[in-house]
């Protein structure tokens, strides 16, 4: 699972940041998850490749998480694209973009899919035999979802040297792999798992924002390996979240504490503040694994 922010700031545009956008590589998926203006630059400076992009994840549809991607979508039917494109976002998504294909005359060459999500409640929106992606209901000033990216659990894999040891023939190797138990050269059964190994533990990503504090996502992404959890504001602006409907860095840190998450991730800062890095000391007095997502930055879970 690899994760490449290609912008975490709040809306306000600077020459050297950049709104929100992250592409997430998980089970050989490209997931895009929101396109605020410029992203299809940063696509380019850090040599993603559009063509693995088949699925984006809008959160809401405030323009600095979505302005960007009437342009990408644009682009793709430039390069020549003909795959299928899935776009997850809220009600209202596909009457915006039509509208801009519509007015520019510019419809797109390949099938362009509208996946409108309106529920308040955490729903499944993908699934495959790798991974599964459920939406993470958010409070923010319009309707708005975060998103939970799951593998599954992988198959165990084959011992060569247990079925060795217990001398196990070749021609049943197929069926081990399979889950079935073995049968030793004396006709003997031998359990499945005393001839595999564990697979790997399944990765999962949560990726929450915009939003203001909100216990009740906890038992939704309770256990994640990563959250990434807004945090627009430090401490001394916490009475700006309940009108901008936004958190600060140390509610970050309590959400991930209450869900157990192994590692938080804070982004969409706000552009006020002259250094990020208090953002982690702030969440860092509730939350011991904290680090900050920056433009460019990569972040690889092995």
């Amino acid at each position: 699972m690899k994760l490449t922010v290609l912008g975490c700031y709040a809306a306000t545009p600077r020459t050297f940041t950049n709104p929100t956008s992250q592409v997430l590589e998980i089970k050989n998926h490209l997931f895009l998850i929101d396109c605020g203006e410029g992203t299809q630059v940063q696509l380019r400076k850090y040599k993603v490749k559009f063509s693995r992009i088949n699925h984006i994840f809008i959160s809401h549809l405030h323009g600095d998480h979505f302005f960007g991607l009437p342009g990408l979508i644009s682009t793709f039917r430039l390069l020549g694209r003909d795959k299928e494109l899935h776009i997850y976002g809220p009600k209202g998504i596909k009457q915006a973009i039509t509208l801009f294909l519509k007015l520019g005359d510019s419809w797109t060459d390949y099938p362009l899919i509208f996946h409108e999500l309106e529920s308040k409640e955490s729903e499944l929106v993908f699934e495959d035999e790798k991974v599964t992606v459920r939406t993470v209901p958010l409070i923010h000033r319009v309707y708005t979802n975060g998103f939970l990216f799951q593998e599954k659990e992988s198959p165990r894999t084959l011992n060569i040297e247990a079925a060795r040891k217990y001398g196990i023939d070749k021609s049943q190797f197929n069926n081990i792999k399979k889950g079935k138990d073995g049968i030793d050269a004396s006709g003997n059964l031998v359990s499945n798992k005393k001839l595999t190994l564990d697979p790997p533990e399944p990765k999962s990503y949560a990726f929450c924002s915009d939003t203001v504090y909100n216990e009740a996502i906890v038992p939704i992404i309770k256990d994640v390996t990563v959250l990434y959890h807004e945090s627009t504001f430090l401490e001394s602006e916490e009475h700006l979240c309940e009108k901008t409907k936004h958190s600060t860095s140390k509610q970050a840190a309590q959400i991930a504490k209450k869900a157990n998450a192994k590692l938080l991730i804070l982004g969409h800062y706000s552009t006020r503040y002259k250094s990020i890095e208090l953002f982690k000391k702030e969440a860092n007095d509730v939350f011991p694994v904290v680090d900050l997502a920056d433009d460019g930055k990569v972040f690889d879970f092995k």
